[in-house]
């Protein structure tokens, strides 16, 4: 009797009400897969037997994957002082020897902490399925997430494209976030270590109270510099840095000296845990939790009630201490 496991169907996920841009193009969303349990030649190897496409070793850390059927895919040690070493040529002599060695060995542990950062190619939200074969084959090749260890804070991260990039829409999914982020933090079940690690920060309350008033209607700059004040760490569950940066890129910088922001016109979402080895797991899960937060966005009169409770909720004069917000938000949920 065969004990391979049953991979689930594979359909389209379930598009947001706003799936287009302001230029009638279907919104594309850019994946990122953290983990671990493979060797960084494998991966490269894998997705071109998927999807093909050359592959292409810029270092011992970094690999890519382009002319693929889905585009081009990235492969990369998420660890910035090794592939900047890896990139750097290699001089002869004794000491540049000794950096070798160097870089070696820390390579080699930092392997077994740091995660392998798959990065897909943004693909339109009705192609997003498309990623899930992919996913399979990493696990039944030994791919693993966060929950085989303790010390795994390995996350699945979307980079969505925005629908339009005018400040009042903006601003409705930065409320819409900052509402359901304690719903969202439960359902997802953020694994402990991910809790440790100050990868996935919520915003600050005063913050929360000051986007959730309904009279504050802030101009483009005005919105950046207030998010900057507040928020000024990619280390954020939705981190707005890079559409900031491609909105307003010396303001961003004025501000934020980080040479690994990109900037692009997406929200980055960071929260949800990659459980790549779980039998079945896929993007679908964290893909319809965040579909809440695109469902109030594009809601504003039943967002702006809700950020009413919300901030009443904190308030209280115990401030929703117990944490009973995150149960309280599923009674505004369709």
């Amino acid at each position: 009797m065969s004990n391979a496991v049953t991979e689930p169907a594979n359909p389209p996920l379930r598009r947001p009400s706003r799936a287009y841009t302001a230029t009638g193009a279907m919104r594309r969303v850019g994946v990122e897969l953290e983990l671990t349990g493979l060797s960084i030649e494998q991966i490269p190897t894998l997705i071109q037997a998927r999807y093909g496409g050359d592959i292409f070793p810029y270092s011992a850390y970094e690999y890519s994957v382009t002319n693929s059927a889905l585009g081009d895919f990235r492969v990369e040690l998420d660890y910035a002082y090794l592939k900047q070493r890896g990139r750097e040529p290699n001089n002869s002599g004794f000491w540049s020897e000794i950096g070798r060695l160097s870089d070696d060995l820390l390579g080699t542990v930092a392997q077994r902490v740091v995660p392998l950062e798959v990065v897909a190619p943004p693909l339109a939200m009705d192609t997003l399925h498309r990623l899930h074969p992919l996913i399979a084959q990493l696990r039944s090749s030994g791919a693993r997430g966060t929950n085989v260890s303790a010390i795994y804070a390995f996350g699945l991260h979307f980079n969505l494209e925005m629908p339009d990039t005018q400040a009042a829409i903006v601003l409705d999914y930065l409320r819409a976030f900052a509402v359901a982020f304690d719903w969202l933090y439960r359902v997802s079940a953020i694994d402990i270590s991910r809790r440790v690690f100050p990868y996935i920060q919520p915003y600050e309350r005063r913050y929360i109270r000051r986007i959730c008033d309904p009279d504050y209607a802030p101009s483009q700059a005005e919105l950046i510099d207030d998010y900057l004040a507040a928020n000024p760490s990619r280390n954020r569950a939705l981190d707005m840095l890079p559409l900031f940066a491609w909105l307003d890129r010396a303001r961003v910088d004025a501000v934020i000296d980080d040479p690994l922001l990109k900037a692009r016109p997406t929200l980055h979402y960071r929260l949800p845990n990659c459980e790549i080895e779980q039998p079945g797991w896929d993007l679908r899960p964290a893909w319809e939790h965040w579909l809440t937060v695109e469902a109030l966005a594009a809601d504003r009169p039943r967002l702006l009630a809700i950020c009413a409770d919300y901030c009443q909720a904190l308030d209280t004069p115990l401030g929703d201490l117990f944490g009973r917000w995150g149960q309280d938000f599923e009674r505004y949920l369709p």
